[in-house]
């Protein structure tokens, strides 16, 4: 078993985040991952975890306070507006809620038992992704991904879909409020003459649904396809009201709902609210649904062009479990072992941080005890702010995709010289991240013995680059930056 675990230490990077330097090294690496996504504990952070509603409840009192508040008191006064509005922002937390999310969501695949389950749920997030809009990364980003995908993890891919398309952060990212059969009850209202606002649908989300979130393009569907889910998808929107604006809980409205029948990609559907759990319920047991999530988990775990071979087990625990996620994780974790030493898959810049952050036993992130400190009203530290900030700087901020299918998992979209400067920057700094007890050669061994099949490679280089007297200031970022390091 020594011998395998010498072979296999790129796996516990491939798959998790390493190993820590206070961590022993698993003897059973296949069943060390195995054991870790069956069940979904509480998070690990010991802090305050505010919940999405909370949440919520401060996104509303900004939207309601700029917009109705500030807006019309100082609309001929731009400079009031302006310094009341920054005491708002400050007021409703807006510049900390993100960065307490992303230090619980590191918290998780660092200081946790569960680092495999962490890397996965980070692939879900980005999979069901909510891009830069409305403030949403701010306030609702990182409570959907802890209330929505986190414990959906050990259910069916068909629930985890029907609560993401009814989520309030999706409904609200993809705009599904403001669809309207042309023949619902609300079409003839008197107040859409008058206002000449029709009643239309909004594509978006039904849109997303085939191409992001279920079959993919692979399925052939057509632009009435995408339609007639724009017409299933009716209905359901955000309880609007003058106090809460468009931040109430999600609800059905029959009367935005499309009367009759639909039809989407071939099956017909009658109309009313339990349509889309049936239409959710064919197209995630899609083959193409199916070979969709195989290559995306392939693809964030192994390599940029994945064969039919690597996908098959995944599409056949899909299959054979009837899409219960813990299976379909178990098959990728196996394929993802099974061809360790044939394909080092190249990390994005967020996987790669916390990689670091692990195994050179970081100072991170910001301890539960400063994070805890904050009182909404004033304005955070700088220290408070550095998850959010640091994560832009390296190019990744995992709230933040600009476009609704997340950020790629293709390596060349992670190595064009900018992007791979601002991880050289990063590792220049970080020293002042490392705890003064590692702050020595012997520490460095340590980690590289423990984390890479080749220890002596590697080390013999940040030796040879360095001198003596410059070693450890320069070793961070020989070693962070080091093409082992890199890829997984």
């Amino acid at each position: 078993s020594l011998f395998i675990i010498s072979l296999m230490k790129n796996f516990f990077r491939k798959v998790a985040f390493g190993i820590g330097p206070n961590e022993e090294v698993p003897s059973d690496p296949l069943n060390w991952a195995l054991n870790q996504v069956d069940e979904i504990p509480e998070f690990s952070w010991k802090g305050k975890i505010l919940t999405e509603k909370e949440l919520r409840g401060h996104y509303r009192d900004w939207v309601y306070g700029d917009r109705k508040v500030l807006r019309k008191k100082y609309k001929d006064n731009k400079t009031l507006y302006k310094t009341h509005k920054d005491e708002l922002r400050h007021k409703t937390g807006q510049k900390f809620w993100e960065s307490l999310d992303i230090a619980i969501r590191h918290n998780e695949g660092i200081n946790s038992k569960n680092p495999v389950l962490a890397k996965l749920w980070m692939f879900w997030g980005n999979f069901f992704a909510i891009s830069e809009k409305d403030f949403l990364a701010n306030y609702s980003t990182g409570p959907y991904q802890r209330e929505i995908i986190w414990p959906n993890l050990n259910q069916s891919i068909e629930k985890m879909v029907y609560d993401v398309t009814t989520s309030w952060a999706m409904i609200h990212h993809l705009d599904n409020s403001e669809s309207a059969g042309p023949k619902s009850a609300t079409a003839s209202e008197e107040w859409r003459r008058r206002k000449k606002e029709p009643a239309t649908i909004n594509e978006n989300h039904g849109r997303e649904l085939l191409e992001l979130h279920t079959v993919s393009p692979k399925a052939g569907y057509t632009q009435e396809d995408v339609i007639q889910l724009a017409y299933i998808m009716t209905g359901w929107q955000q309880r609007w009201s003058k106090k809460n604006l468009e931040t109430g809980n999600i609800w059905f409205n029959s009367e935005y709902h499309q009367i009759g029948k639909k039809n989407v990609l071939g099956k017909e559907y009658k109309k009313g609210k339990k349509a889309l759990a049936t239409v959710i319920k064919d197209l995630v047991n899609h083959p193409n649904c199916r070979d969709f999530v195989a290559e995306r988990l392939c693809r964030y775990l192994i390599t940029d062009e994945p064969t039919k071979e690597m996908k098959q087990p995944i599409i056949d625990a899909f299959k054979k479990s009837d899409g219960h996620i813990p299976e379909i994780h178990k098959a990728a974790i196996k394929v993802a072992f099974e061809y360790n030493d044939k394909y080092k898959k190249f990390q994005t810049p967020e996987n790669w941080f916390i990689q670091v952050a692990k195994i050179a036993d970081l100072k991170w992130p910001p301890s539960p005890v400063i994070m805890n400190s904050y009182v909404p009203g004033a304005r955070p530290t700088k220290t408070q702010r550095t998850p959010e900030r640091l994560l832009k700087n390296l190019g990744h901020h995992p709230y933040r995709a600009k476009q609704p299918n997340g950020w790629s998992d293709h390596s060349d979209d992670w190595m064009s010289p900018e992007l791979l400067i601002r991880r050289l920057v990063f590792a220049s700094k970080s020293r002042k991240f490392i705890k003064l007890e590692n702050d020595n050669e012997e520490f460095y061994e340590k980690i590289i013995n423990k984390n890479f099949d080749n220890p002596d490679k590697i080390l013999n280089y940040t030796r040879k680059q360095t001198s003596k007297m410059r070693r450890l200031r320069d070793m961070n970022v020989l070693l962070f930056n080091h093409p082992e390091f890199l890829k997984a």
